[in-house]
């Protein structure tokens, strides 16, 4: 069986599918065409009906779970590890005592990596009165700030490790803003599979995909080359820390905290768009 797979191109989901998309685990039959594309992209395509199973942003799947189900493997979860909210140094946006000025923050424009990203939900939940917001690619956040199109920006993947060496300062950690209100770990995206799939199919993919993490977590090095042809990012190093980030146990199986950490998320989706569609269960039976 042939499955319409896409992800994106940064280094924790090629790292996650490189041992099953190139025939280096046991794949129980299922063979995968491979598209990657921005995280964005991978919500806007989804929301099409494009793949049968994807990433995406977990702010994208609230809006698509009654199409899409989510793997118990492949998600990009945890503490420490989300969003930042940045503006260049010597910013309008700081007060002169370095503090952020959410008066100035309320008017400023500010560059989002897409509508649908989860980064573009923490920023409406820390900072609801904030209206100007452009979703760009998320690679182009960094450069389009400090070139003055925006007088900040969210930066989500391996913008978290190069942003202050860019000129760039942080006015807030959107992951800390969320574990701090919560007391649970950021749900950042997982791997969707469509609904429409038999159960025995999704955990197949299920069970597939768990092991193609598991092989690469135990053989990091056969994956370096497939991640550094795809990163935006192309210092091993930055490569290598944004993985051990993104990839842990959660990514393995979501967990009993990891589920609960998607419900609270979902709650508050719920609670500014009551609109979205409703499901008892986002997760694969």
């Amino acid at each position: 069986m042939k499955l319409n797979l896409a992800y994106s191109p940064c280094p924790n989901d090629t790292f996650a599918f490189h041992a099953m998309v190139h025939g280096l685990i046991d794949t129980e039959g299922l063979e995968f065409t491979v598209e990657l594309a921005d995280v964005e992209q991978l919500n806007k395509g989804a929301a099409k009906g494009l793949y049968d199973m994807c990433k995406l942003s977990y702010h994208a799947f609230f809006h698509l779970c009654d199409r899409y189900a989510m793997l118990r493997a492949g998600s990009a979860l945890g503490y420490n590890n989300g969003p930042l909210f940045v503006a260049p140094e010597g910013s309008k946006l700081f007060k002169p005592d370095g503090t952020p000025d959410r008066k100035k923050i309320a008017m400023a424009k500010v560059a989002i990596p897409g509508e649908m990203t989860t980064g573009a939900l923490l920023l409406k939940l820390a900072f609801p009165e904030i209206t100007d917001k452009s979703p760009i690619i998320f690679s182009s956040v960094e450069s389009e700030v400090m070139a003055g199109h925006y007088d900040a920006g969210v930066l989500i993947h391996e913008g978290r490790f190069t942003y202050r060496n860019k000129g760039l300062r942080l006015i807030e950690d959107l992951g800390a803003f969320w574990q701090n209100s919560t007391g649970v770990p950021i749900p950042l995206g997982g791997i969707a599979i469509l609904r429409s799939f038999s159960p025995d199919i999704q955990q197949k993919v299920n069970r597939v995909l768990n092991r193609s993490i598991r092989f690469a977590m135990e053989n990091p090095s056969l994956s370096q080359r497939y991640v550094a042809e795809n990163a935006q990012e192309m210092d091993a190093d930055i490569q290598k820390k944004h993985i051990e980030l993104f990839v842990n146990d959660y990514s393995i199986d979501i967990g009993t905290e990891g589920e609960k950490a998607v419900n609270t998320l979902y709650k508050r989706v719920l609670e500014i768009n009551p609109e979205i569609c409703m499901r008892d269960n986002l997760f694969i039976l």
